[in-house]
């Protein structure tokens, strides 16, 4: 009876083997951690994009029933339009824009206070804050509540459609039929969003966004 010698691998084929079994691990290994950082990133978009959309429909429910009626700063004699747009800041060292809005729910009169709110908006440390207080004229040293809207923003400016165009200051004390929030922000570059507001106001608004 004839006898088949056994013949095993050699250390070449053996190393051959494990630089390709080297490869496809490494191919697999890129192509799991591209996928997982394309999802993380989606994620981080979605929760960014989330937070812009809750933003601008909480500024645009102000903006609606923005109030004729004025406002007063740190117990001060009421300011002299409807909007009080401060260079210097409401609380800090900020641009912020401050009014009056009506339908703020309290159902049955429950609650010690009327359903008008005063509000700001102001930017501090990279965040856009909504501030408002729990009567429409505060006492001297009340503290606001606030509220973040908005995280990573380097600027925020407003401008005003009076007199059919757009304009960086307020016309008087008119209320403007229009207001424009314009954000600069860190990942999004400069966002501009146009809200309507009850002017008084006649000419028509020309959508610029």
């Amino acid at each position: 009876m004839s006898q088949h010698a056994t013949r095993g691998f050699t250390l070449l084929e053996v190393l051959i083997a494990m630089a390709i079994f080297a490869l496809i691990s490494l191919s697999s290994f890129t192509i799991f951690d591209t996928v997982f950082k394309s999802d993380e990133q989606s994620a981080l978009k979605n929760n960014r994009l989330n937070e812009l959309n809750r933003a601008f429909l909480v500024i645009e429910r102000d903006m609606l029933q923005l109030s004729r009626r004025t406002i007063r700063i740190n117990g001060e004699a009421p300011a002299a339009n409807y909007l009080h747009l401060d260079d210097q800041g409401f609380f800090s060292e900020t641009n912020a824009l401050a009014f009056v809005r009506s339908g703020w729910t309290n159902p049955g009169l429950l609650l010690p206070r009327s359903d008008m709110q005063s509000v700001a908006y102001q930017l501090a440390d990279g965040v856009l804050n909504r501030l408002h207080f729990n009567f429409v004229d505060p006492v001297v040293g009340q503290e606001p509540k606030i509220r973040p809207l908005i995280h990573d923003v380097d600027d925020v400016k407003f401008e005003f459609y009076q007199e059919s165009k757009w304009q960086k200051e307020l016309q008087g004390s008119k209320l403007p039929l229009a207001i424009a929030i314009i954000l600069q922000t860190q990942d999004f570059g400069e966002i501009r969003r146009q809200f309507l507001v009850a002017g008084d106001d006649d000419a028509k608004v020309n959508d610029e966004s």
